[in-house]
């Protein structure tokens, strides 16, 4: 395996490492944002802010985001903005949950929030929501031994999480949440026992699937997180039902008040505060479901959630111990990639990136992360097939379960993928942004480039190539003589040159 990312190398031993960090959880119910500082690797919380945006109730039947719940996610976003001033990006992290991972007009959505914010806004996968919300909370708690549940009721979704430690071992997100629970079961307000009931079934049906894997996996404690179990803990604290411990016989003994108050408007009486009034039964539901099927004695209470979680990615970044680079070794085994030639495609890629990144506007760390991770991957494919193995190794990038990635990221990595072979054709990057489109067209003309001169896998040191670069157009010199011994090299760039040209883009080749 070859060194890590420049950018981020240079970083961890730089004392330009940013002292402040900051993450925002667009979730489904409530935005939050939380602020920290950096000191000698541990993570002290300066400020935490949030607010009820529910975004999830601004979808439409069709999954739209309605212009009305945007303006309000976006009036949010400008208020946390006026924080975020001045950090430098690699500090910050804006991600997006269930809603928008449904919103049919999610980068609609996005574009306007990162116009809003001045940083990139990026949704991720179920489980890698599951995988950060279990790195909060293990950072929350003691170094307990054994395994623990870690449970997260969302707005859209619901996290169940086994790990030992900081490291989590089973990762699920199940699409219930409290908002969208809000909207089936208790619309109108009212409590009654049938929908009560109704909920409760829902969620031990959602449950099914994972319900056995879980029970027999086991743990020793049981842990929630975010806005729903912590008001559920407060509610029994309040009630003097329990010390805040959520357990089996005060969650039925609650369940009975409940229904027994008939409307949400009342829950004031309880404790709940009004603004999570309307999907507190919900949330309750949904607990309720999960203490039924996985058979939950009791439960406490972390303050660690998904911001959290996002400050200790940031910061695993920072100090080169980065999930990302796990998360590529373990592909590279699992698909039994030539690690060797991916290392010397990689690095040829990157002597030819550093001469034409800042004329192509390639130049940020991003940039770089994403082409050296896409040639050590370029043939994850092969596992599958020889034929078309760069489609097979884009859909396994495309659509695989890749902790510390966000969709966008394992979009790009797999249009590299897609893109290092054959025809250079526009069904390549159908999908993506147009605004992306030119620089992974860049990207991926360095990883094809790359490709070919390591074509003869002898994994020699890449030639002192010589590139000028124009928007339309690329010049490569080799030195003298070097393609006179390699034939094989010189009909591949003939070859390219045809299917570059097909993209308006003039390659010329210098003897």
């Amino acid at each position: 395996m070859t060194a890590p990312s420049t950018a981020n190398s240079t970083l961890a031993n730089s004392s330009d490492a940013p002292e402040l960090l900051a993450a925002i959880d667009m979730g489904s119910n409530s935005f939050h944002m939380v602020v920290a500082r950096l000191v000698h690797g541990e993570i002290r919380t300066l400020e935490k802010m949030g607010e009820k945006v529910q975004l999830g109730a601004g979808l439409d039947s069709k999954n739209w985001l309605t212009e009305e719940a945007i303006e309000r996610a976006l009036a949010c976003l400008g208020r946390f903005a006026q924080r975020l001033s001045g950090m430098p990006p690699e500090a910050v992290q804006v991600v997006g949950t269930n809603a928008l991972r449904v919103a049919r007009n999610a980068r609609h959505f996005m574009a306007r929030a990162e116009k809003v914010l001045g940083y990139p806004v990026e949704i991720i996968a179920g489980r890698e929501e599951a995988r950060l919300i279990y790195l909060g909370v293990s950072h929350t708690l003691s170094d307990d031994i054994g395994r623990r549940l870690v449970i997260d009721i969302g707005g859209g979704s619901t996290e169940f999480i086994i790990g030992q430690r900081f490291e989590p071992q089973d990762m699920e997100s199940l699409h219930m949440g409290c908002v969208s629970f809000r909207n089936r079961y208790f619309p109108d307000g009212k409590i009654s026992r049938k929908q009560m009931d109704k909920a409760i079934t829902h969620a031990e049906q959602e449950l099914l699937n994972i319900r056995q894997h879980y029970v027999t996996r086991g743990w020793q404690s049981a842990v929630g997180s975010s806005g729903s179990i912590k008001a559920i803990s407060s509610v029994l604290s309040s009630l003097k039902l329990t010390n805040g411990t959520i357990t089996m016989d005060a969650m039925q003994e609650l369940r009975k008040r409940l229904v027994s108050m008939g409307k949400t408007d009342k829950l004031g009486d309880l404790g709940v505060r009004q603004d999570r009034q309307s999907i507190f039964p919900a949330g309750f539901a949904i607990l309720m479901g999960a203490f039924n099927s996985l058979k939950i004695s009791d439960m406490t209470f972390a303050d660690g959630a998904l911001r959290e979680g996002l400050l200790y990615d940031i910061a695993g970044r920072i100090q080169h111990e980065d999930v990302r680079e796990r998360t590529i070794q373990a592909l590279q085994e699992r698909y039994h990639v030539d690690q060797r030639h991916g290392s010397a495609v990689e690095q040829t890629a990157i002597a030819a990136w550093k001469q034409v990144a800042d004329t192509w506007s390639i130049n940020t760390p991003a940039d770089e992360e994403v082409l050296r991770w896409g040639c050590r991957l370029h043939e994850i494919g092969l596992t599958i097939s020889h034929s078309q193995y760069h489609k097979h190794g884009a859909y396994l990038l495309r659509y695989s379960d890749l902790p510390g990635f966000s969709q966008q990221f394992q979009r790009e990595l797999a249009t590299l993928v897609r893109g290092h072979r054959r025809k250079f054709s526009n069904a390549i990057f159908e999908g993506l942004d147009s605004d992306d489109l030119p620089r992974l067209k860049y990207l991926c003309m360095l990883v094809r480039l790359a490709v070919l001169i390591q074509h003869p896998r002898n994994h020699e040191q890449p030639p002192s190539l010589k590139l000028t670069p124009r928007k339309n157009g690329l010049t490569v010199s080799f030195p003298e003589g070097w393609l006179d011994k390699r034939p094989l090299t010189l009909a591949d760039l003939e070859n390219e040159r045809d299917y570059l040209s097909k993209q308006d883009f003039e390659l010329t080749v210098g003897l």
